[in-house]
């Protein structure tokens, strides 16, 4: 396994500013990147790729994939003609082993598609060496509302692992 190359981390104080971090990652993912997101439940996981698919001009709404597991989103054309990748949303909550991983068949469109996997610590690295892994804790306890999903600071550590992310300033990204 390679070792970590770039790291960062940020606090992201609301669902706009973790939606604007996952604007500002598209603008640095091509076809080909796997992104692994790993946190609890409410921690903004399908927030930051909703701002992901958003800056990507991907055709349809980004929502959690619990119950769909994986779902492919086409780009729209842009106005010169030309398109982004594909985005391709999946979680890997519910699967238990690599085998169930491996039947979603995501490395078949992982040359030509942004694929974002929740969940995926433990499973997806296995897709390919070069990877941007994304952590994001949610606070626990204390005054905050842990029904309330907007509630707390989340905070969140980039780490690119690979070649492919040698060199690149994720720090730049960062909101604020």
């Amino acid at each position: 396994m390679s070792d970590a190359v770039v790291q960062t981390e940020t606090d992201l104080p609301d669902a706009e500013t973790t939606r604007a971090l996952g604007a500002a990652l598209a603008g640095v993912l091509r076809a080909g990147d796997l992104v692994i997101l790993t946190g609890d439940l409410g921690a903004g996981k399908t927030t930051l790729t909703q701002g992901l698919g958003a800056a990507l001009g991907i055709r349809g709404q980004v929502a959690s994939p619990t119950f769909i597991v994986a779902r492919e989103h086409p780009p729209l054309p842009r106005a010169d003609g030309t398109s982004g990748p594909a985005l391709v949303h999946a979680d890997a909550y519910r699967l238990g082993d690599l085998s169930e991983l491996d039947a979603l068949d995501l490395d078949s469109s992982l040359a030509d598609s942004v694929t974002v996997v929740e969940w995926g610590r433990g499973l997806a690295e296995a897709l390919t060496e070069d990877r941007l892994e994304i952590d994001l804790e949610r606070p626990r306890g204390g005054d905050v509302d842990l029904d309330a999903p907007e509630a707390g600071v989340r905070h969140a550590v980039l780490r690119g692992v690979g070649p492919r992310w040698a060199g690149v300033d994720l720090a730049a990204l960062l909101p604020g």
